[in-house]
């Protein structure tokens, strides 16, 4: 009888290695095609967040800040709002924040008033392709309806592309 040679059934160093890399390579794929999901959904969370905040302050007449007319972050009206409105200061206990670029101190939502009470809830979008229904605005502007327009300058979250509701 002869020798068996007996043979460890296992993978070499190298074949482990290859294994590893495919999979970060393919992990890197899904993160970089998510990525731009992810901006999406945060695009609607803004836009359903200052579309209710909009039918709060706006549904009647436009609110007029104890400052007067002017642009301001969401942050400096909720203080006032609470006092103006004690009926609904528990639901302003959570102020909504851009998911991306806000925090409680500058939420990047904001609320311009015009002369005109005319009142505009905006904020910069992430999608740079987001269709633009409001051709006719480089900026957020009251009175100017609602809808997405495409401004001169790069916002908080680096695109030109803003989100506005307003009367």
């Amino acid at each position: 009888m002869g020798l068996k040679r007996s043979r460890s059934f296992g993978y070499t160093m190298i074949e482990l290695l290859v294994v590893i890399a495919i999979i970060g390579v393919l992990a890197a794929i899904v993160l970089v095609a998510l990525g731009g999901a992810r901006g999406k959904a945060r695009d609607v969370r803004r836009k359903t967040e200052l579309s209710q905040i909009a039918k709060f302050l706006s549904a009647s007449t436009c609110y007029i800040p104890a400052s007067g007319i002017g642009d301001y972050d969401l942050t400096d009206l909720i203080p006032q709002l609470q006092a103006a409105y004690p009926q609904y200061a528990q639901y302003l206990t959570q102020v909504p924040v851009d998911p991306k670029s806000g925090d409680l101190a500058q939420t990047n939502y904001h609320y311009l008033v015009s002369e005109e009470s005319h009142c505009v809830f905006y904020a910069n979008l992430e999608n740079e392709n987001e269709p633009v229904t409001l051709p006719s605005l480089s900026t957020p502007t009251a009175g100017g309806g609602s809808g997405v327009l495409q401004a001169t300058t790069d916002g908080p979250n680096g695109t030109r592309i803003y989100y506005q509701v307003g009367k």
